[in-house]
């Protein structure tokens, strides 16, 4: 459904049916998740969720993909931008790990997501591929502007770093989650940060 065709009341509606589908997600996975457990979460009706929806359950998916990656990224700015210091390297650190200790699931919904997507439904394993792609061209272009800024060695392979760091990144995640505790995710991104400082020029 095209959001120009429904009203601010049934957009804020959509919304919070898409939030709501993302929860049960993490929670209960791709194939845990189902349209009754969604309607119950939501206290919408099946009619409602065709209406918002009108290709069921794989279409909610998508959009949760989606929604997932822009908050994914809204919560890396404006460091992941920058990445031009060591500075804005530990900024985007601190904010990443912020951003999943402020979700209190101890999970990444795109590395989650990423997980079962081949497996349910291709296009939404399109989806998933290209906001990971994107991530990664993202920590690998701040790595060319490192070596630009004469702080990384020039042979170093920006693609191999950056990923290194989401490797260890969605890694850290899976450590954190019995833990309930940041420390994991935190150790696992400083260790790889620490590539990207053994690949800086002396001195």
């Amino acid at each position: 459904m095209q959001e120009a065709n429904i009203t601010e009341r049934g957009r804020a509606t959509r919304q919070r049916i898409i939030e709501a589908t993302g929860r049960e997600i993490l929670a209960s996975g791709i194939g845990g998740t189902t349209l009754d457990t969604i309607r119950a979460a939501t206290l919408t009706s099946k009619s409602q969720l065709f209406h918002y929806f009108p290709g069921g359950k794989a279409e909610l998916v998508r959009e949760v993909a989606v929604w997932e990656a822009g908050e994914l990224l809204e919560a890396q700015k404006p460091h992941i931008d920058d990445l031009a210091s060591w500075e804005s390297w530990h900024a985007w650190r601190d904010a990443l790990v912020d951003y999943y200790i402020g979700l209190g699931r101890w999970a990444c919904p795109i590395g989650s997501m990423a997980t079962q997507a081949a497996m349910t439904d291709p296009e939404l394993a399109r989806i998933i591929t290209e906001s990971m792609t994107n991530w990664r061209a993202s920590l690998a272009a701040g790595v060319t502007r490192m070596q630009a800024a004469g702080k990384v060695q020039a042979g170093a392979a920006p693609q191999r770093i950056a990923v290194a760091i989401l490797a260890a990144l969605q890694g850290g995640l899976v450590l954190s989650q019995p833990e309930k505790a940041s420390w994991p995710l935190e150790a696992a991104i400083d260790s790889a940060l620490d590539v990207l400082h053994t690949a800086g020029q002396a001195g």
